[in-house]
């Protein structure tokens, strides 16, 4: 039996599972599109939804995917709600890996909440500047505390623009440097940062920063992951879960352990 396996990616951990996995079994890599430019991937690229739960199970059954790795964001709750659904009606294998998320350090300032809407909220009333690092499609909130000036850090341009008083705008890809959001909070005279609990190494730097300069931060918590399947932290234990699934790739792990 010839096993197909699918990751829903669009973050590093996909592409880097993608590569651990190149030329070892069939594999599709799928990339929702949202990206304007994203990273070149290490392996061919479907890009676009599915049409739901149901559009993804008719295509896992088609293509005959035996394993589906769920490696997006771990705030895209609703791709992962579908990947779980689809899974469990196609009778396929379903590994989510998710970094952890980021803990609280000592000197850490931070404030947790459930949403968007409460992490403006918990900005309160009092003018501020806050730096705001959220995906494009979920700064609506900010329109209900318009008081406050927002800088506004994303990959692609934010369009249309925030009807807001006092917001700028700037784009960039991680990963960044601790000294280099030290230097921009500096400069935009920020005391606040809104922010989600993404976890990983590429976006931490701004919350060293805003340790280091006592800046306050307000984190949305992350959606819990379904129970379906099973749950990984890193790639390596995702290619070790998998193993288990696709014979052709225990001599792959074998091979690592033992370099």
């Amino acid at each position: 039996m010839q096993h197909h396996i699918l990751i829903l990616g669009g973050t590093g951990e996909a592409r880097n599972l993608a590569a651990r996995l190149k030329g070892r079994c069939r594999l599709t890599l799928s990339l929702a599109g949202r990206t304007r430019n994203p990273p070149e991937q290490p392996v061919p690229v479907r890009v676009g939804g599915f049409g739901g739960a149901a559009g993804l199970e008719a295509w896992l059954r088609r293509e005959g995917v035996t394993v589906l790795v769920d490696a997006t964001h771990p705030f895209a709750a609703r791709i992962t709600a579908n990947a779980a659904a689809a899974a469990r009606a196609a009778g396929v294998s379903l590994i989510a890996l998710r970094r952890p998320a980021w803990q609280r350090h000592d000197g850490d300032r931070w404030r947790e909440v459930g949403t968007v809407a409460e992490a403006v909220a918990a900005l309160g009333t009092a003018p501020r500047r806050v730096f705001v690092a959220l995906g494009r499609q979920e700064l609506a909130p900010l329109l209900s505390a318009p008081r406050h000036f927002y800088l506004v850090r994303s990959v692609d341009p934010v369009e249309p623009p925030l009807a807001l008083p006092s917001v700028a705008y700037m784009l960039a890809r991680g990963p960044f440097a601790e000294d280099g959001e030290e230097a921009l909070f500096r400069r935009y005279g920020i005391d606040a940062v809104l922010a989600k609990n993404s976890g990983g190494d590429a976006t931490y730097a701004k919350l060293a920063a805003a340790r280091t300069l006592g800046i306050e931060t307000v984190l949305v918590r992350r959606p819990p992951v379904p129970a379906d399947g099973i749950t990984v932290a890193s790639v390596d234990e995702a290619v070790r879960a998998l193993a288990h699934s696709v014979p052709a790739l225990s001599a792959t792990v074998s091979a690592e352990r033992g370099a």
